[in-house]
């Protein structure tokens, strides 16, 4: 397996495109109007039938297009995405009306039935979608698609996120090249129970359905399920998958060899999506990894890490670089996850070294300046070894900066 560019246009028969339509106001007439500014407004569609699969927020509260998705996939195919950032369409008028108008247009302007779309928004909940601006941006949209299209559809999910999250691997099955691109948007309200905010994957390989949605479930809980940056679920979490089959692999429709070469290759590249999105949390300047080792069993090293990493102490300790390691012991204590606090010990860790600050679940006199160092970089991991068992687990986070009470305090207007 390696990692290729391209995302979700690398796959044999995937095209993208990504515009500015004005979803937060703003008449598009021109050219010009469609191809600057913040884009908005993106779309995937594959020269071929797909199977698809997809998961979704657990959330109580799900925005319309959730719903509209649930519907077009129960038959287990679909042909593309369209998608827009800038209103998440959630708890709003009109919602399932504008979630169903914007996979019609979609459908009128590629020749498709609006069955054949995924429909994702995201942005503010509670707020009329500027559906008129969409139907009116869409022709357009179609007209750009392309192979190279997929950096401009990731730009257009894009909200508070700094960076765009695009991801791309290749690997063999049966001697055929088969490749998984994917997009992905996350930044704040990420907690996800499913997936991410947004992720939009794509893949030439041939799989059927069951296959692809088995698949896609094993590497979420492993994946995106362990990230959490302010412990909020959103409304309008989802992560579809779309094969197309143009790779001519043999078809994947047993559990077997080729199957695990495929269930590997996704989990890496969604775990690298993951610790992106970590790292890109709101106001963020830091990834935080905690790995919890000899464990009993993963379940509980993963409710351990969990909890570290969603710690507000140990997230205000990792921005202030303030070897705080107390804050670790706490947040593990409070997880209900069973453990020896007395057979803990705790490394602080990052490129710039290393440092054992407790050990046996107690305090070590050790540099602090050393370890000021080591929590001031860009990543950093909080080790902790139980010396209970052989199981591992590693979550994804940040740390809290002033930035992210900035950003959130006036989000809306």
């Amino acid at each position: 397996m390696k990692y290729i560019s391209g995302g979700v246009t690398a796959p044999k028969g995937f095209l993208a495109a990504g515009i500015r339509c004005g979803v937060k106001g703003g008449t598009c007439t021109t050219t010009d109007d469609f191809l600057t500014g913040k884009k908005d407004l993106a779309m995937i569609l594959s020269e071929k039938e797909c199977t698809a699969a997809a998961v979704y927020t657990l959330n109580r509260v799900k925005a319309s297009p959730i719903y509209i998705t649930m519907e077009h996939l129960e038959d287990g195919v679909a042909w593309g995405v369209i998608a827009n950032s800038g209103n998440a369409n959630a708890c709003a008028p009109k919602g399932h009306e504008n979630a169903e108008a914007m996979c019609r247009c979609a459908a009128e302007a590629t020749g498709r039935k609006a069955s054949d779309f995924v429909v994702a928004s995201t942005g503010v909940i509670g707020q009329t979608l500027n559906v008129g601006a969409i139907q009116k941006g869409t022709p357009f949209l179609v007209g750009q698609l392309s192979q190279d299209g997929s950096d401009a559809a990731a730009h257009a999910i894009m909200t508070t996120d700094t960076v765009k999250k695009e991801q791309t691997v290749s690997f063999l099955i049966g001697g055929k090249t088969v490749t998984i691109g994917a997009i992905a948007k996350g930044s704040g309200m990420i907690h996800p129970n499913m997936g991410t905010m947004l992720c939009f994957i794509t893949t030439d390989c041939a799989i059927t359905h069951e296959m692809l949605s088995d698949a896609l479930h094993a590497v979420i809980p492993v994946t995106f399920n362990r990230v959490t940056v302010d412990g909020d679920t959103s409304t309008n979490d989802m992560c579809v998958i779309l094969a197309n089959g143009m790779a001519d692999n043999p078809l994947i429709e047993w559990k077997d060899d080729n199957y695990v070469v495929f269930v590997k290759a996704l989990g890496e590249l969604c775990r690298a999506l993951a610790r992106r999105i970590a790292g890109d949390g709101e106001g963020a300047s830091k990834l935080v990894t905690c790995l919890i080792h000899n464990a009993r069993n993963e379940e509980t090293a993963e409710r351990l890490a969990k909890a570290v990493v969603g710690s507000s102490l140990v997230k205000a300790a990792m921005f202030g670089a303030d070897a705080n390691w107390g804050r670790v012991l706490c947040a593990m204590g409070y997880s209900k996850a069973p453990f020896r606090p007395e057979y803990v010990d705790v490394t602080f860790t990052s490129p710039a070294g290393e440092i054992l600050v407790c050990k046996d679940g107690a305090g070590l006199d050790f540099d602090e300046d050393a370890a000021k160092s080591i929590l001031s970089q860009d990543e950093v991991v909080i080790d902790v070894n139980l010396h209970e068992g052989e199981q591992r687990a590693e979550c994804w986070g940040c740390d809290l900066t002033y930035d992210y009470v900035k950003i959130n305090g006036d989000y809306r207007t």
